[in-house]
């Protein structure tokens, strides 16, 4: 069993800033690969970003440059520090966690968190 705990969602306006932070536990590989997806109103969940144990990480081009996924391993928390938000990042993101160091391509091998909702105002 692997637990997902996310926080630091909220509203914040345009250009703002925020910093979501997952705690894993529970049955987690310690090489665990991590990632972020978010999930707008009427839209699919899409993976935004992946981050290796060694720290390699992976970004879609509309979070490129203004979203920094990290990880610290000792506490096992992953985090995304969200620079430039703009309206269309509005979305519940979600935190997830592979059963292994490789990243899955589709949702099927992830473990999930229950979701923080970041809303972004013009």
């Amino acid at each position: 069993q692997v637990q997902l705990v996310e926080s630091g969602g909220g509203s914040v306006q345009a250009g703002g800033s925020l910093r979501l932070s997952c705690q894993a536990s529970g049955n987690i590989a310690s090489n665990a690969c991590m990632a972020w997806f978010r999930q707008a109103p009427g839209q699919a969940r899409e993976g935004i970003t992946t981050i290796r144990h060694n720290g390699d990480t992976t970004y879609v081009d509309s979070v490129k440059g203004r979203f920094t996924i990290s990880r610290d391993n000792a506490k096992n928390t992953l985090y995304l520090q969200m620079n430039s938000l703009k309206p269309e990042d509005t979305a519940m993101y979600y935190c997830a966690a592979a059963a292994g160091s490789y990243c899955p391509s589709r949702e099927q091998g992830w473990y999930w968190g229950q979701g923080t909702q970041v809303t972004v105002s013009s």
